[in-house]
């Protein structure tokens, strides 16, 4: 078995062994706390440029297999576990998490204290970092982790985004109990900042035709396919890079077009009603996080990735909060008082996680008839 090592930017370094593909890669490290749903997690957009850690200690028990990802590839730069099962057993399975990190050039570590490396994230916040199979000495790999890039002011949706307009079409190997609604009513325009394919499947569930287009589409652009609603999604990086973007928003919440944004898009929309955005201490990432809507008192557990939250105080008063985290009291979703436009800091899709948000698409939906 291979050596591997974790180098945080502050010094503080981890050694293990390699699972997965050999190589270096550095990236900001994060954790989730979901117990299960790693390759929904691995191909999720939204962790560009950054290592995950699960904390869930036993993690691959049930393989991989085609059906589970939630774009076209993994995006994570880097994946921490403290035990990678050689066993795995599921009727589903196609392979190992072994091989299939491997065949992806995703870098992973194995047989690390990962309580000790959460909790340290935890008291010092999310920070730059390395997984290195190649160079395994601390000093020289920190010299590296020091020269990488922050997150903070990093644009990275580009990256991850479609390069052109597409139409989605619901696989034939849909997961067990997704229904397709094969007459469409709404024509739904998703705005692909790292969108995930679940999304688009529970708009294809509710009766929509769905148009895929790139982040740097312009409001003309959008409002030319004439959509009955836009959707802005999920995605990678920090949103105040993103004042582009943000202008082209502005645009269409002024045409009275419905607008439902969530994460990203949910924080681009903060951005363009006048509000602004700061970075988490170490995020929420995860499957278990309390939220209250508070146009309705009810509690949802929700599934969670993203490192940075709308100010609340920044908001002009056109704009009213809906739901808040209930660990730490922040923003959770908002909506304009006058405009056709909401979002939610959360991912209610629910892949990987619980099903108590899927609400919100038929909320959107009746923004739509109207």
């Amino acid at each position: 078995m291979a050596k591997a090592i974790l180098v945080l930017e502050d010094g503080r370094s981890f050694e293990g062994i390699s699972f997965g593909a050999d190589g270096e890669r550095f990236g900001e490290m994060v954790f989730n706390t979901s117990l299960s749903g790693y390759q929904e997690i691995l191909t999720d957009p939204s962790y560009a440029g950054q290592i995950v850690c699960m904390t869930y200690p036993l993690i691959g028990n049930y393989g991989v297999n085609d059906q589970d990802v939630e774009s076209r590839r993994p995006w994570v730069e880097g994946f921490v576990v403290r035990e990678a099962s050689r066993v795995r057993s599921n009727f589903r399975s196609t392979k190992s998490l072994q091989d299939y990190l491997k065949e992806n050039d995703i870098v992973g570590i194995e047989h690390i204290d990962t309580r000790a490396l959460v909790r340290h994230i935890r008291d010092k916040g999310a920070m730059r970092s390395a997984i290195s199979t190649v160079d395994t000495d601390a000093g020289s790999l920190l010299t590296k982790v020091l020269a990488s890039p922050e997150m903070a002011n990093r644009e990275l949706a580009s990256a991850v985004t479609v390069e052109e307009n597409y139409a989605y079409q619901e696989a034939e190997t849909r997961p067990v109990g997704s229904v397709l609604n094969t007459e469409p009513r709404y024509h739904v325009v998703a705005y692909d900042f790292g969108v995930k394919t679940n999304s688009l499947r529970e708009f294809a569930k509710f009766g929509c035709r769905i148009t895929v287009v790139p982040s740097d589409s312009t409001a003309d652009q959008v409002l030319a396919l004439a959509p009955d609603g836009i959707f802005l999604s999920n995605g990678p990086g920090d949103p105040a890079s993103m004042t582009s973007v943000v202008e082209e928003i502005k645009k269409l919440a002024a045409s009275q077009t419905p607008i439902f944004g969530i994460c990203l898009g949910h924080q681009l929309l903060g951005e363009a009603f006048g509000g602004k955005t700061y970075k988490l201490k170490f995020g929420h990432r995860g499957g278990n996080q309390p939220i209250k809507d508070l146009t309705t008192g009810r509690i949802e557990i929700t599934s969670h990735n993203h490192g940075f939250a709308v100010d609340r105080d920044s908001l002009p008063p056109d704009v009213e909060v809906t739901h808040i985290n209930l660990n730490d009291q922040t923003v959770a979703g908002l909506r304009h008082k006058t405009l056709p436009v909401f979002s939610v800091q959360y991912h209610p899709e629910s892949a990987p996680g619980p099903h108590d948000s899927e609400y919100l698409f038929e909320r959107f939906i009746e923004l739509m008839n109207r």
